[in-house]
């Protein structure tokens, strides 16, 4: 045997060195690694077939489904952990199985979207995704909270979302800002969340995502595409503020609520938009086809919190809406907190040291 070929450790071939495969310490032939071993669907890592955990689908090690999935007790597919659905014994569904047996469950699968109720009067609506984590993904929590979201109307569902360890997404229906405010129970909604000991803030996974009616931002498109240019405009020029008031870290903005880039004009960042042609997961989400997305918001149970938010995307779209793209253009951080007198705002503004200079102690998240 020379120097440019080797013997695989498993079927004992003598091969040329360029046709060496590893698989742990084990140098194999082409011959082997294509009958006898598999790619791990999450870590890349490839191992023998024989050891693999599999289903139709998806191919894992063992050491990636003992510690991210689970199987459906019904059709035997590999789950994620934070898509399966549970029932009161603690059995497994996958989301398709889960339909089936309980057709009037409290958890839907990730791309449930029911037929919208709007709450309040206007033409500005919000639409809040809230992501809790920790707390399981189980009929139990699911029902409980919406116990209380829907005690009077149907404000919230409650769907599986795969970036959770063992969380549940909560979607409300599209509710003007004052609504949100003063009719829609948020504080019992998060008191519920976090006695059934779910977090958001203190997670690496859960956002808070807010849709944007874009009827919003005027009735026709040409209205509609210079208004969320100069919302794109907004984010990108005062990126590092809403970076602070996120409380995102640069990591989780990066993976989960890119920026498009900041450029001389509202337009030109529009373009750079739509020639990204970039995913979902952007800090300013354009794809769908009724509402804006701002995903650049991480998850809280905190009240003032979740408040102030849903009063910063309000105010965004009042600069968006009712300023040209030169007074957009000249405008200062200072100059826009002009324009602020909320309460919930404010407070939460200092607390993040972004209120003209005025910061106060912040209460912890959850």
């Amino acid at each position: 045997m020379n120097a440019k070929t080797f013997v695989c450790n498993h079927c004992g071939a003598v091969s040329p060195i360029d046709d060496r495969y590893m698989v742990g310490e084990e140098a194999i032939c082409m011959d082997c690694m294509l009958n006898d071993t598999v790619i791990c669907d999450r870590c890349g890592t490839r191992i023998w077939g024989e050891n693999a955990v599999e289903d139709d689908y998806t191919t894992l090690c063992r050491d990636c489904f003992e510690r991210h999935y689970t199987r459906c007790c019904e059709c035997d597919n590999i789950v994620v952990n934070g898509s399966a659905c549970y029932d009161d014994y603690g059995n497994a569904y996958c989301g398709v199985c889960w339909d089936e047996i309980e057709p009037e469950q409290p958890i839907h699968e990730y791309n449930y979207k029911p037929e919208p109720k709007f709450y309040g009067k206007g033409d500005r609506y919000f639409g809040v995704e809230l992501e809790i984590d920790g707390g399981g993904c189980d009929t139990y929590a699911a029902k409980h909270i919406l116990g209380v979201a829907n005690d009077h109307s149907e404000h919230l569902y409650i769907k599986t979302d795969g970036s959770l360890d063992s969380g549940l997404e909560l979607v409300t229906h599209p509710m003007t800002l004052d609504y949100h405010l003063n009719k829609m129970p948020w504080a019992g909604i998060l008191d519920e969340a976090r006695s059934l000991n779910f977090l958001s803030h203190k997670t690496s996974t859960c956002g808070l995502h807010v849709h944007i009616s874009r009827e919003t931002f005027g009735y026709t498109q040409l209205e509609q595409e210079c208004a969320i240019a100069r919302l794109l405009y907004f984010v990108e020029k005062f990126w590092a503020e809403l970076l602070r008031f996120s409380r995102r870290t640069e990591s989780q903005i990066n993976r989960w609520a890119a920026r498009y880039g900041m450029k001389l004009s509202p337009q030109e960042v529009m373009d750079s938009a739509k020639d990204s042609r970039k995913s979902r997961y952007m800090a300013v989400n354009l794809t769908n086809y009724h509402t804006v997305e701002i995903r650049i918001f991480r998850g809280t149970l905190k009240l003032n919190t979740l408040l102030a938010t849903l009063q910063m995307v309000n105010a965004i779209c009042d600069v968006a809406v009712f300023l040209s793209d030169d007074e957009l253009q000249r405008l200062s951080w200072h100059q826009f907190l002009d324009r602020i007198h909320e309460p919930e705002l404010v407070r939460y503004l200092k607390e993040r040291d972004l209120y003209k200079n005025e910061p106060v102690a912040a209460e912890e998240d959850d």
